[in-house]
Order: C-alpha cells, then structure tokens, then sequence
C-alpha cells in the first residue's frame, strides 16, 4: 500500500479523536486517549513491514540493501544531523566480538572491553547473540563503531556506555537496559592506560567532553540515572531512530546551569520513538541548540521537552500524544527561572502535530534567524512521523535480506 495514501485514510480518524483546545469537555477522556493510542499502534503495525523508502533518510541511504552485511560501513556515510560527521570506525578494520565476557583492567581478546580501547579505528560487530554484563564502564576510544547488527546485542546489568574525551564514535543496533552504577574501581580506556575511576551515575550512553558521536537504532529503557546523557562542553552529536521505554529521567543535554561551556553544545534528536514508561527529559537541555525534530511521543507523564539556563530548542515535525491527566498536557517545561526570565529563551514549535490536548509553551523570538545554529536538516511533515519512526530501535536484520 502507497505510504501516503495509507496516512491520509488514517488522518480523518486521529483527527476526529483529537480533543480540541477549546472544545467542550468529552465525557470519558481516558477512552479517548486509549482510542488515538490504539490508532497510533494499528498505523505502526501496518507501517512495520516497510524498511526503506520510508521518508527517513538515514533507513533510506542503506536498509534497502540486501547486501547490508557486506556493505556495514557504508553506515558511516548515512548519519544526519550535528552529528553527521561522525564517521567512527569507517576508516578501519573489522573487529568480531566473540566472547561475552568482561575484564575491566586487562581484557581478553575477542571481548567487547578489548576492541572499544584500541587505538586505532575499528568496526566492531558481534559474532552471535549476547548478552554482555560488564563489570565496570566500557570506556570507548576515539574512531570506534559499535555495530550490532545481524545480532542480538544486550549491555545489561552493570554499568554501560562511556564516551569520555573521545570523537568521532557510532553506537548503533544495540540493546542498552537496566544499567548499574560502576567506579571506585581502575578501568582501562586504551592499551597503554588505565586509571582509578569514581563513582559513574548508571547511564546507558554517558557522553562526557565528546564530539562527532552518533548514537542510533538502539533500544534503551531502565537504567539507574539517564538512558542518555550528553554533558562537559559534549557537542556534535545526533541521537536518531531509538527507542526509549520504561524509565525516569530519559535525556539530560547540558551538565549544569553554571557550567558555561555547554553554550556550544548542538544536538541532533530526529525519528525517535519515546514510548511506554517514560516520565520526563526527552530531553531536558541547558545553555546550547537543539534541533527535535520528526520524533514520535507516545508516553509522558510530567513533560517531554525541558531545560533551564536559555537553551535553544527548535522543535519541528514532531507528534505528541498527551497524556490523559489534565495537569501533563504540557510538552514544554521551562525549569528553575521564573516567566520574566524564561520568556526570553528560545524555543519554537513548528509544524508539531498535538493530540489529545497537548500544548507547546514558546517563548523568545520568533525570527528563523534565532534558530539557525539550532538547525541540522530538513524536517518532514509530522504526518509521516508514523512511517518514519516505525523502525524505532534495535532491528532484527538477517544477512541475506534487507534489514
């Protein structure tokens, strides 16, 4: 079935379901919310089939090829966004992880821990399904991909992803859950180093003074601080066709209201899935530019887009489904200013589709120019955010097929 025709049957429906602002109050609200939810999911199933030629342009450049497995790298020339040049291991040789297990201080060849610290580039796939519990943060080097296509990739149960003072890093096809505090512990970050680490918060990708990273098609959900943060002067950076559930404090973009050196922060959030369980910052953002664009919000339950300290937030193409409770329909939460200060940072709200009564705060002016460094491509209508994001997360690809 055409794509397009598709969404345009399915519109008339959402839009007799969408609670108008001003319209009298419905009877039973929380049917209504349960009907659009059962629409949104009805037109997801019905989209899954599809894999290229969706109108996403990273799935676009490189889904559609039955060859994927023997094309891996051409990954690194797919990337949007401020982090588009990111280009990780391309430029290196192939690295197969084939053992699950974890040495903090003096890895064993054929793990993970052993591959990600090398100094020179590498492309790092995964022999068979694992699931790699490591014992304390896996601190990656610069030039690295993570590519866990063709397997069933789980970093779980211990501390997960640093990305620490590093550029140009690809973590992609992986599933990320319930990840744990590590630290208080030395832990190698290259083959000629490792230093007494402190105690790390328990994120799933933690992005610390890192530039030229790209984090996409992974699935993250329950860890013990952020399922992705980006922080300490961290820049360059798209965070794409995820798919986040289950967990509190989703994104934290932005180390502190003081630490002024995140004013140059530029993040890319495009063709994401916020899904089920998800309760604030998606993302939360101080002091730089951000560009979220094309995401579908199915889930909040105090906000979803946040900040404090006059960040930039340009938000287009985006669906947000609010929640039923009167009191969570805001998108938006200016945090730890009062109006007379907030009303001057700039946040738009462009083309986003609002449903079941949800509403976009803006603030500051209203020229495109205000915006310019916090845009890093073209948005698409919000009406083909389902097919977009229908891929959302981790894929099953098969070697042999289109993935």
């Amino acid at each position: 079935m055409n794509i397009h025709f598709f969404i345009l049957m399915l519109l008339p429906i959402l839009i007799h379901l969408i609670t108008p602002t001003f319209s009298s109050p419905v009877p039973h609200p929380e049917l209504v919310v349960q009907q659009v939810n059962e629409k949104i999911n009805v037109s997801r199933r019905s989209l899954g089939f599809l894999s290229c030629n969706t109108g996403n342009p990273i799935d676009d450049c490189w889904r559609c090829d039955p060859d994927w497995e023997k094309n891996r790298k051409r990954l690194a020339d797919c990337a949007i966004g401020f982090g588009k040049h990111a280009i990780g291991g391309r430029d290196g040789k192939f690295y197969t992880v084939t053992d699950s297990g974890d040495d903090a201080v003096n890895p064993k060849p054929g793990t993970l821990r052993y591959g990600v610290i090398q100094s020179e580039p590498l492309w790092i796939t995964f022999a068979r399904d694992m699931v790699i519990k490591l014992k304390q943060e896996l601190m990656l080097n610069s030039f690295k991909t993570i590519d866990g296509r063709g397997a069933s990739v789980h970093i779980a149960g211990g501390p997960c992803i640093t990305i620490q003072y590093v550029t140009n890093v690809i973590v992609h096809g992986l599933n990320i859950h319930d990840c744990k505090q590590g630290g208080n512990a030395y832990v190698r970050d290259s083959p000629d180093h490792y230093g007494w680490r402190t105690l790390s918060d328990g994120d799933g990708v933690s992005i610390f003074g890192g530039s030229h990273v790209w984090v996409d098609h992974c699935s993250l959900s329950n860890c013990r601080d952020g399922l992705i943060d980006a922080i300490h002067g961290s820049t360059a950076i798209t965070i794409s066709n995820n798919y986040f559930t289950h967990h509190n404090k989703v994104m934290l973009l932005g180390h502190s209201d003081s630490y002024t050196q995140d004013k140059n922060m530029q993040v890319t959030i495009a063709f994401n899935h916020f899904g089920e369980g998800l309760v604030q910052r998606m993302p939360r953002c101080r002091h730089g530019y951000f560009h979220v664009v094309n995401n579908d919000y199915t889930h909040w339950e105090m906000y979803a887009i946040g900040g404090s300290a006059s960040p930039t937030i340009n938000s287009q193409g985006n669906r947000f489904l609010a929640p039923d409770r009167a009191d969570n329909k805001e998108v938006t939460k200016h945090e730890d200013a009062p109006q007379s200060k907030w009303k001057n940072w700039n946040w738009r709200s462009e083309g986003d589709l609002l449903l079941n009564g949800a509403f976009f705060t803006r603030s500051g002016a209203g020229s495109s120019s205000n915006y310019a460094k916090a845009s890093s491509l073209s948005a698409r209508p919000s009406s083909l955010v389902g097919s977009i994001t229908v891929g959302a997360g981790s894929l099953g690809c098969k070697k042999g097929r289109r993935c």
